[in-house]
């Protein structure tokens, strides 16, 4: 699989549309975050949008690796060793924030790159965490080669597993070709299928290039695949999940992630994903003006994203490989929003079991 496209063709809006992408699908489908399908459907309705709590979207750490991938990436000047070096670094200080939600791979991965040596630190797990970071490489690396060694450096700080490494080079690759790429998604997705090293996720991709030629629904490729449940926090079900979502509807935002929303389980991962690649692909001028008023993450809030956009593109203009600076990522003020967020968090989770009457 190649990337078949010329890296100077990425914009500002490419950059800014797939992080606040990122940012909106994260913040969608947080509320609805380990429901089943039907449950989530019943409790809250098939119009999701960014409406965590009072009609205001908030994000979680897919969304903060995201803006730490972008911030490595300035610091470093997008040389691996440095990228990986500044990942590492951001990572353990993300984590003193008390993020809520972590998952289990990367929690115990970054608490043993405290004890061991850089590179070293990764634990044995097919997780979605490197995937949810990994669509702004694919807008950011110079080559093929360049975008290997990032995600691999990425990957494995926190997962040792290559389907994790596998998984997030799929999604940074269709970021890159859903911004800059040429020809039909379907023959994409084709390439994809018959390069993926792993058996099951090459058996899932040949599934969404059939899925796409006969017209199947996200709904109706999840139920063929088995998750009519939900789609889990195991990658090689969320990775196809999302391009799935993505591939159906690439000009229209809203309705991909509204998709893949309401596949139900790991909602904020599979719809943050599907956010980026699809937000890279439309750019921020054609992202839902609606979600983006709704959107009220702090502290790295809309403006500090689009201030990352801007310093990201300007850099890219400008390959010297010399670190630039990132603005402040106010790990004070993050702090101080995780100890209230977890406990709204745990407030909703708890709200699930109260009967409400159906939304449907």
């Amino acid at each position: 699989m190649s990337v078949s496209a010329n890296s100077s063709s990425v914009t500002q809006s490419m950059i800014h549309g797939c992080l606040l992408g990122t940012a909106l699908g994260d913040a969608a489908g947080l509320k609805r975050e380990g429901l089943g399908r039907d449950r989530a459907i019943w409790l809250h309705g098939r119009c999701p949008s960014p409406d965590l709590i009072f009609g205001r979207g908030f994000c979680s750490d897919d969304t903060e690796h995201s803006v730490l991938v972008g911030c490595a990436m300035l610091e470093s000047g997008g040389k691996p060793e440095g990228f990986e070096r500044k990942m590492a670094s951001m990572l353990r200080k993300w984590l003193l924030t008390c993020p809520p939600g972590i998952g289990l791979g990367t929690l115990r991965a970054i608490v043993k790159s405290f004890f061991v040596a850089r590179g070293k630190s990764g634990v044995y797990s097919a997780g979605n965490g490197p995937a949810m970071r990994s669509a702004l490489l694919g807008l950011l690396a110079v080559d093929e080669a360049h975008l290997a060694e990032l995600v691999k450096r990425s990957t494995r700080l926190t997962h040792s597993d290559p389907r994790a490494e596998e998984g997030a080079l799929v999604v940074a690759k269709a970021a890159r070709f859903a911004a800059i790429g040429n020809g039909e998604i379907v023959d994409f997705i084709h390439r994809v299928a018959e390069t993926t090293q792993g058996e099951e996720l090459r058996e899932h991709f040949s599934a969404v290039e059939d899925g796409l030629r006969r017209g199947l629904s996200p709904r109706e490729f999840a139920e063929q695949r088995g998750w009519k449940k939900g789609i889990s926090g195991y990658v090689n079900q969320t990775v196809p999940a999302a391009l799935y979502c993505w591939a159906c509807f690439p000009d229209d935002f809203s309705v991909a992630v509204t998709e893949a929303v309401l596949l139900g389980g790991d909602t904020d991962s599979v719809a943050a994903i599907t956010g980026g690649i699809c937000g890279a692909g439309v750019g921020f001028e054609n992202l839902p003006a609606g979600w983006l008023e709704q959107l009220a993450e702090w502290p790295r809030d809309k403006v500090w994203m689009a201030d990352l956009a801007e310093r990201l593109h300007r850099d890219r203009q400008k390959p010297t490989g010399k670190p630039a600076s990132s603005q402040s990522l106010r790990w004070g003020r993050t702090l101080f929003r995780n100890l209230i967020f977890g406990v709204l968090v745990l407030f909703l989770y708890f709200r699930r079991f109260v009967p409400v009457k159906s939304k449907q």
